[in-house]
């Protein structure tokens, strides 16, 4: 019995270094491909610029209309989805929590909703669009995409609140504390690390998606001015640079690609930061 324990462990340890090696390598490629093609088209010009035209025919400009773009319309919708998702989630994990049943169909519905492709949510903007006689514009992007990162924001912060010792809940309430003052006092300050994870994996969903933008944002050449005017993103832009007969202008995107994957890094290593230096403050505390 000992020996095949050990040659069960062994063989399960293998196939997890196997799996967690592959994972990486084919991270690796990826990151290595965007950078190796897209850093030969890089320039100071492509980030600093808006398109000119004929820019997607090899003509002069740059990116810097769906750069402004993309950040606009993700720090835009992550915002709004965090204050309708956190109460959600507290309310979850504070006020249900002795509701197992129920607990459990939210999950399971907020799962269920975080699995439809982003292009139904797109539909679904535009239909709304269309029902209140609205154009493509900044605030029906910010609108669908905050609808299409909620429950992943919701469900994320939800995994972190869980963790939060229920011991901890009871205390507060034997000191005199109400159920929202635990929810936002308590538990938010137990989870700040979590729920900042949860802000940058719903920002990097946000800044990534070109399906639910593509019939609510629309796209411009023009640097965003306005909530109700057509905005640029990133991700449009890759894809109509790549959609260019020219090699140039194909080129151009991989660029693009570059710039994208540089902001979700520098978002990240803030946030990772920020996390510990709270978490650092609060055990010093």
């Amino acid at each position: 019995m000992r020996l095949s324990r050990k040659i069960e462990e062994c063989f399960f340890k293998v196939l997890m270094i196997l799996s967690t090696c592959f994972i990486l390598l084919i991270l690796a490629i990826i990151i290595y491909s965007i950078f190796e093609k897209g850093i030969r088209s890089m320039s100071w010009e492509m980030v600093t610029r808006i398109p000119e035209g004929g820019y997607y025919y090899g003509k002069g400009g740059g990116i810097l209309n769906a750069i402004l773009g993309s950040l606009t319309l993700a720090f835009g919708a992550t915002i709004l989805a965090f204050f309708l998702g956190l109460p959600v989630a507290l309310y979850i994990n504070v006020f249900l929590i002795r509701h197992k049943k129920l607990v459990g169909l939210i999950r399971f519905l907020l799962d269920l909703i975080w699995g439809i492709p982003s292009i139904v949510y797109g539909a679904f903007g535009f239909s709304l669009m269309v029902f209140f006689g609205l154009q493509t514009s900044l605030l029906a992007g910010i609108l669908t995409v905050s609808l299409f990162i909620l429950p992943i924001m919701i469900r994320s912060m939800d995994e972190i609140l869980r963790t939060v010792p229920i011991g901890l809940q009871e205390a507060a309430y034997a000191l005199g504390s109400n159920k929202s003052e635990t929810a936002f006092r308590i538990f938010t300050r137990q989870s700040v690390s979590g729920i900042i994870t949860a802000v940058l994996l719903s920002f990097g969903r946000a800044i990534g998606d070109a399906a639910s933008v593509l019939f609510t944002a629309g796209y411009t050449d023009n640097l965003p001015n306005s909530l109700l005017e057509p905005v640029a993103t990133l991700p449009l832009s890759i894809f109509f640079q790549l959609s260019s007969p020219v090699p140039e202008v194909q080129a151009r995107a991989y660029a693009s690609a570059l710039v994208l994957t540089l902001i979700i890094l520098l978002v990240s290593l803030f946030s990772r930061g920020v996390g510990k230096r709270y978490h650092k403050t609060k055990i010093n505390f």
